[in-house]
């Protein structure tokens, strides 16, 4: 087991359980943060596998700006640190229900794909690799393979984010 492997056990394991701790906690706050702690550890998958470009994406984006969204909103909405409602049992038990098809469904998809049994998984060649320069032409652009569009879509619900928690801050 090499460097790699460790480093990719660990951050697993931190995803993992931070993913867990997001839902089981009962303060908003805290879920918050362990749902920092998934999106980090979803950046460091990015840079082990070399996509420094997507990590630090990730970091920026995810882990920084929507963080702080949530947290500010969660804040400014409510003036204390606001508990969850206690689940009854038939909710815990669909919610159950519900994650094991949603794993029958992810499992169906692998097995229908060839994932599962598959003897090795390579690596794209340099060739198939989009450089730098593409993914800035497709990020930029306005044609039908371009992510301008999204992209703006979402600072504007973001924007209406901001200003509906501004207002609702000021009717307090």
């Amino acid at each position: 087991m090499n460097a790699q492997d460790i480093m990719f056990v660990i951050l697993a394991v931190l995803i993992v359980c931070s993913s867990i701790a997001t839902v089981v906690t009962k303060s908003i706050v805290r879920a918050a943060t362990y749902l920092l702690f998934v999106l980090l550890g979803t950046a460091g998958l990015y840079f082990l596998l070399g996509y420094t470009f997507l990590g630090s994406v990730q970091i920026m984006v995810y882990a920084g700006g929507i963080i702080v969204l949530y947290v500010f909103s969660i804040l400014l909405t409510s003036g204390k640190q606001e508990r969850l409602t206690e689940n009854s049992r038939l909710k815990s038990l669909s919610a159950l229900l519900l994650s094991l098809v949603g794993l029958a469904v992810v499992v169906g998809i692998f097995w229908a794909h060839g994932f599962i049994g598959a003897e090795t998984l390579t690596a794209p060649s340099e060739a198939a690799t989009p450089s730098m320069h593409q993914i800035g032409e497709h990020m930029l652009s306005t044609d039908r393979k371009g992510y301008l569009l999204p992209f703006e879509a979402v600072s504007v619900l973001l924007l209406a984010c901001i200003v509906g928690g501004l207002l609702i801050a000021r009717k307090r």
